[in-house]
């Protein structure tokens, strides 16, 4: 046959290997057309790889994110693993598809740390049809029954093959973003040390639980490590003060006093505090201030310090000589 790289004589030869009265389940379990397929994919192969490489330049190259020495040996090493795992089984959960699998998951995480989005990801998988339905057309030309089948089968699997890479791109995006929401909840809640056994924890946006946790940690972890015997939360950058982030407050609180440190709330705007008022939030066995510097003074007086002028401080006299 000419121009489609198999050998005069070889549909008729495939085709014999056929089981021809086999019906659409057969084919779907790989009965009846391993023999075909595998000779069309081995005899083709270099066409096949070629026509692929072609189909992703005019649809999925991405130049800027990956060069064509590597797109190449991405796919050339996924058409062989492709063509071994179908020869066995046509179930892509089997232990025939292991090999592809992990493969696909690979090749998912380090497009996306390239740039891909999981839609080019899922279309370097599904671009290998084109090229394929090419093959088994020219191979298959004589019998058009078979042909229709090879090609509901071939693409059935590319498409779960496919959808496998979409899972693992989204998945491993999801943990990235996941890991980076961790890691800005730990730079949103910084504990600072305002004095010797004094710390300040200023926050800032909303409180939900996960980032009360975090509040929770990084607070205990800051007063076992200073030794600090006073703690101040500021919410003066925390916008609303319902029930919930209440409860929040007051369970951070309660856990710090539990490791022997005193805790006081400033930043009480005029707003916030009717709302508490209006919600019935008893806070009556908190300190709460206004401001960070009335907490700041109060907490000095409790580690035995204070702020003075130095005006006030009178000036020793001068020795005379």
């Amino acid at each position: 046959m000419e121009g489609t790289g198999v050998p005069l004589g070889t549909a008729p030869s495939i085709l014999r290997r056929y089981n021809t009265d086999c019906n659409s389940q057969d084919i779907f379990r790989g009965r009846a057309y391993v023999s075909a397929f595998q000779q069309v994919i081995q005899t083709n192969e270099t066409a096949i790889l070629s026509g692929w490489l072609d189909e992703m330049a005019s649809a999925t190259r991405r130049g800027d994110l990956m060069n064509n020495t590597d797109l190449k040996q991405q796919a050339g090493e996924l058409l062989r693993l492709f063509g071994e795992a179908s020869a066995k089984s046509q179930d892509i959960q089997s232990e025939a598809f292991a090999p592809i699998r992990a493969f696909l998951q690979d090749i998912a995480k380090s497009r996306m740390e390239r740039g891909f989005t999981p839609a080019e990801t899922a279309m370097f998988v599904l671009s290998l049809k084109q090229p394929i339905f090419h093959a088994l057309r020219d191979a298959l030309k004589a019998n058009p029954a078979e042909l229709l089948n090879e090609n509901w089968a071939v693409g059935n699997l590319l498409d779960k093959l496919s959808m496998l890479t979409v899972d693992t791109a989204i998945g491993y995006r999801e943990q990235t973003i996941a890991r980076q929401q961790e890691e800005m909840l730990e730079l949103s809640t910084p504990v600072v040390k305002l004095w010797d056994g004094v710390l300040a924890l200023p926050l800032i946006g909303t409180l939900d639980s996960a980032r009360t946790q975090v509040v929770m940690e990084s607070l205990l972890s800051a007063i076992v490590e200073t030794n600090s015997q006073v703690a101040i939360i500021d919410i003066t950058g925390v916008p609303t003060v319902d029930t919930l982030v209440a409860q929040h407050l007051i369970k951070t609180i309660t856990a710090a006093r539990l490791m022997g440190a005193d805790c006081f709330l400033s930043g009480i705007r005029p707003a916030i505090a009717q709302t508490i008022v209006h919600l019935g939030i008893d806070l009556a066995d908190i300190q709460t201030k206004a401001k960070l510097s009335d907490a700041f003074a109060v907490a000095l007086q409790r580690v035995g310090k204070a702020v003075v002028s130095l005006k006030s401080v009178a000036k020793p006299e001068k020795k005379e000589a």
